[in-house]
């Protein structure tokens, strides 16, 4: 009975949610499945179900326009937004998505994803996200510049360190954070060093940020393999994406003897059957952070490489049917579908880390759950670039640069930290492997103390 309540409850909820904003179907997505793995918290703490109907609203969701002047000399007018979704632990903190993708659908799910990621790091950070719909492909520096100035004039009042810490995120890299700050500097009228992450490092940035969220994701995925008594030597990897986290999770897979295959961008993918070595990643990490070019040049450039072009429209992706033990899909949200989780469960895969925000549909994480496959959210998988951007906030505060194998270390040590609690949570809930329920649930605790000890607010 006291069961049937508890689901009662989480129901009403998820359908409150729903109805309030029935066209948000990422953000329904990224509640289910939270709302989920509460049922038997709900149970066990009848009290909690006042802090859950709380904690699935944002705090705040500021709405803004943004005008520019392209090089043309023509106005241009996109969306900006942020949403300060829960600060119960810390300063909210999220990245800013400029992508043509972007509303607030995808920003919420992203925001309310980034309250439990942030939780799970141990350090002191609240749940936040923003952007805007602007492409910064295609887009002189100038024009990138001008937007990001008209874009900080808007958020300023609204950020600090102390308050709202944004960081990149898809199409907000070095170049976009640094204009951002430039701004901010001059509208506060001083230099708040901890106000922005990802920072260049001549004005506060932290070594190991660029290569955290791909660095912490094969961390992760490795004390996932350690618990069936294996690890990444000599086996095979498939990576999607070719962006930051795509290129630093490959690094970081050839540094622990692993041999990554596979890469993506929206044009199609590569594969690689001998494995991306050292002098090939290196000539993709220029092709897409310097040249901007796409993967089908990587085909062009060295032998005994295919290239599958991508299809006119979202279907089944070969690249999952490749032979692999490890996964790491880190390009986009439901990229991977069910279809494709069974081609990888076919080709015995033994585990899956997300490196991207949600890229596996529900029905792929059904697929991989049911067959025994290690799974793992990305909520605790990806949380890597995150911590770094908190210790970078550290280092902020304390006015010093920490080494790179300082940084590096600490990375390491919460991303264990992160994979133990996560699976000693499910463990005391007889739901042993489940990362999910883990990463759900162990998030969900502590913050659930802080609001309770709170009151309303």
């Amino acid at each position: 009975c006291k069961n049937m309540d508890a689901i009662d409850a989480i129901d009403a909820i998820y359908d409150k949610v729903v109805a309030r904003d029935p066209n948000q179907t990422e953000f329904h997505q990224a509640v289910k499945e939270v709302l989920e793995s509460l049922e038997p918290v709900i149970e066990e703490h009848p009290e909690y179900i006042s802090i859950v109907e709380r904690v699935v609203e944002p705090e705040r969701l500021i709405h803004f326009r943004v005008p520019w002047v392209d090089d043309a000399g023509a106005v241009q007018v996109n969306r900006g937004f942020r949403i300060q979704f829960n600060g119960a632990i810390g300063p909210y903190k999220g990245g800013l998505r400029f992508h043509p993708s972007v509303n607030a659908s995808i920003l919420k799910f992203l925001a309310f994803e980034q309250i439990f990621k942030n939780s799970l790091t141990g350090l002191p950070m609240g749940g936040g996200k923003g952007g805007a719909d602007f492409n910064p492909k295609g887009k002189s520096d100038g024009e990138v510049m001008r937007f990001c100035q008209s874009f900080m004039m808007e958020l300023w009042r609204h950020i600090g360190q102390d308050c709202d810490v944004p960081a990149g995120d898809i199409g907000v890299g070095g170049r976009e954070i640094g204009y951002m700050f430039g701004m901010y500097k001059r509208l506060q009228n001083e230099f708040q060093g901890g106000v922005l992450t990802g920072k260049g490092r001549s004005y506060g940035g932290s070594l190991i940020r660029p290569e955290a969220t791909g660095y912490g994701l094969v961390y992760f995925a490795r004390e996932m393999l350690a618990t069936k008594g294996k690890s990444f030597e000599g086996t095979k990897v498939a990576i999607s994406g070719s962006g930051n986290v795509a290129q630093f999770a490959c690094e970081k897979v050839l540094h622990l003897g692993g041999i990554p295959v596979t890469m993506s961008d929206s044009s199609g993918w590569i594969h690689v059957p001998a494995g991306i070595d050292r002098e090939k990643l290196d000539y993709i990490m220029d092709l897409k952070n310097n040249r901007r070019g796409r993967i089908s040049e990587f085909a062009e450039k060295f032998d005994g490489v295919t290239f599958t072009a991508a299809g006119p429209e979202p279907t089944v992706n070969g690249l999952w049917g490749v032979n692999v033990d490890v996964a790491l899909p880190c390009a986009t949200q439901n990229e991977l579908n069910g279809e494709e989780a069974k081609m990888l469960v076919a080709n015995e895969l033994i585990a899956i880390a997300e490196g991207a925000n949600m890229p596996c549909t529900p029905e792929a994480v059904e697929v991989f759950q049911e067959s025994g496959v290690l799974f793992a959210p990305g909520k605790a998988s990806n949380a890597g670039g995150v911590a770094t951007s908190g210790l970078e906030m550290s280092q902020n505060s304390l006015r010093m640069s920490w080494t790179r194998e300082e940084v590096d270390a600490k990375l390491d040590a919460i991303m264990v930290n992160i994979h133990n609690n996560a699976y000693e949570t499910a463990k005391k809930y007889n739901r042993e492997g489940d990362y999910v329920f883990g990463a759900n649930v162990a998030g969900f605790l502590k913050i659930a103390e802080a609001m309770q000890a709170h009151g309303v607010v």
